[in-house]
């Protein structure tokens, strides 16, 4: 049997090893490809999900200010209540004595 020379064997490693490399480079990239895709994904669902907070916030926001109105409107009519209460009873103490 004759024995690759040093350089046909150095020349043969080197090939091997680069092919390698190349190979596993494309695994990496393949990798990073599928990384981006996963990200993108959840980056989407985190929007959409985030547009869902939003949405609520302005609708809790909408019924808050619903609520002050009536609030207001309940506070004027229970101070209109008081005052004609107050009118009523002053005039049956008026007209008891």
């Amino acid at each position: 049997m004759k024995f690759f020379p040093k350089n046909h064997f150095t020349v043969l490693f080197t090939s091997i090893f680069l092919f390698a490399c190349s190979n596993l480079s494309n695994e990496v990239e393949n990798k990073l490809n599928e990384l981006k895709n996963k990200t993108e994904s959840l980056d989407s669902l985190i929007n959409k999900e985030v547009d869902k907070v939003s949405s609520l916030d302005s609708l809790i926001n909408g019924e808050s200010d619903k609520v002050k109105k009536l609030d207001s409107m309940l506070r004027k009519n229970a101070l209109k209540i008081d005052s004609v209460s107050k009118a009523k009873q002053k005039y049956l103490e008026n007209t008891i004595k």
